[in-house]
């Protein structure tokens, strides 16, 4: 019987480790954590968005790296099976707006709990609190693991599952990508990935906590539209965050400085029906002030900024506010421009993009193409998606290929 360890407890390790004892190997699950699935407790908001219920092609549509490597293995183990998989296990799922899965407890534990019951009827031996220091190569192939406190093991195949740099409390150290590049593979530069963005300007740290609803946000490179989203983004004492901004910072390299983001406050209506309805609010209430007048279009804690761009006083009367004036609160509410100055602490960040080269490993078997008998699985390669489930069925359909021994 040939046998198979796996680095890295999180939802790549424990499908590797699965798929491994499926094919008849012995299995040790090696987790340096003192439990498994740490950062899936987290995910979702503690909820654990599981994978999306869509189509293969719509799941490679959300994948924003590397999309190409993942055709075969999403075709070999899809959303369908991890949930089939999760369920067979006692744990009902259900599907949100966007396909989201979740569980029906809405209970990430109950996730993990599920993965902990397959592993421990497949006899996968699970060791908790076993740190892997060095993988050990002999004429280019993995011949075995050496622990912390030096223990060796020898192994048939190694599988390194060890995630990226982000949420370090739960183990994503960067120690598997540090001894993958020790043992010659190529990394492309990791950076944060679903993360919130620096912005030059101040004023949404005094609007930290205000989430603008139903806005359009536009994300270019210099003059160039990169795209254009509708939805919510979330003022930070950074800068921005929010679903919006995530996606944005997933599209952005790692130069974030050369991009811009343009809110639209009011992408239902076009700029002469906005100023159409200004003109009918001063109309109204031509009496009052201006920072009271815009209260019906506006969040209140929002009017400062925007009078503050357009250049208009707020204890100005209404009835004063000229044409020019009018003219230019309009532009500010469609167009209104924050610079981009980084991203927020890649501790934060969902996912790393980057990671391992894909041009060095087998897509339909995770293999190496530098040390035979050395695998890669989940955040580890460069591989990573949107949000909606995309990055952890990532991380399982690679765990599976990479467990799966077809020899």
């Amino acid at each position: 019987m040939k046998k198979t360890i796996v680095i890295g407890g999180g939802p790549a390790g424990m499908m590797a480790a699965l798929a491994a004892a499926k094919s008849g190997d012995s299995v040790t699950l090696l987790e340096k954590n003192e439990k498994l699935g740490k950062k899936l407790y987290i995910t979702g908001k503690g909820r654990c968005n599981l994978t999306n219920d869509c189509d293969e092609r719509a799941f490679l549509d959300n994948v924003v790296h590397n999309a190409r490597f993942m055709y075969s293995a999403i075709a070999g183990f899809s959303h369908w099976d991890l949930m089939a998989l999760i369920e067979s296990q006692g744990c009902p799922l259900k599907v949100e707006r966007g396909n989201r899965v979740f569980p029906a407890s809405d209970k990430s534990s109950d996730i993990i709990r599920a993965f902990g019951k397959a592993l421990g009827a497949a006899q996968v031996d699970v060791r908790l609190h076993a740190e892997v220091t060095a993988i050990l190569v002999e004429a280019d192939r993995a011949v075995g693991v050496t622990l912390a406190g030096g223990e060796m093991l020898a192994v048939d195949k190694v599988v390194m599952a060890t995630g990226g740099l982000s949420y370090r409390s739960t183990g994503s150290d960067g120690w598997g990508l540090r001894e993958a590049e020790r043992l010659g593979h190529t990394l492309t530069p990791c950076r944060p990935s679903l993360v919130g963005i620096k912005t030059k300007e101040t004023w949404p740290k005094a609007l930290q906590g205000l989430t603008l609803k139903n806005i359009e946000a536009a994300l270019y490179r210099g003059e160039r539209l990169q795209t254009k989203l509708r939805g919510e983004v979330l003022m930070t004492h950074f800068g921005l965050s929010g679903p919006l901004i995530l996606t944005f910072s997933a599209l952005m390299d790692e130069a974030p400085e050369c991009y811009q983001v343009v809110l639209d406050l009011k992408p239902a209506l076009a700029e002469a029906q906005l100023d159409a309805r200004l003109l009918r609010d001063f109309d109204q209430f031509k009496n009052r002030q201006i920072d009271h007048t815009l209260e019906a279009l506006l969040p209140r804690r929002m009017i400062p900024v925007i009078l503050a761009a357009a250049g208009v006083a707020g204890d100005k009367k209404t009835n004063q506010i000229g044409r020019i004036e009018r003219k230019s609160l309009t532009a500010v509410l469609k167009h209104l421009s924050l610079t981009i100055q980084g991203f927020d602490d890649p501790n934060t960040a969902i996912v790393t993009a980057g990671g391992v080269s894909t041009a060095e490993i087998n897509p339909k078997t995770m293999a190496s193409k530098r040390i035979a008998g050395l695998y890669f699985a989940g955040e580890m390669i460069d591989v990573d998606g949107f949000t909606g489930g995309f990055n952890i069925q990532i991380a399982a359909s690679t765990g599976f290929a990479a467990g799966t021994r077809r020899e």
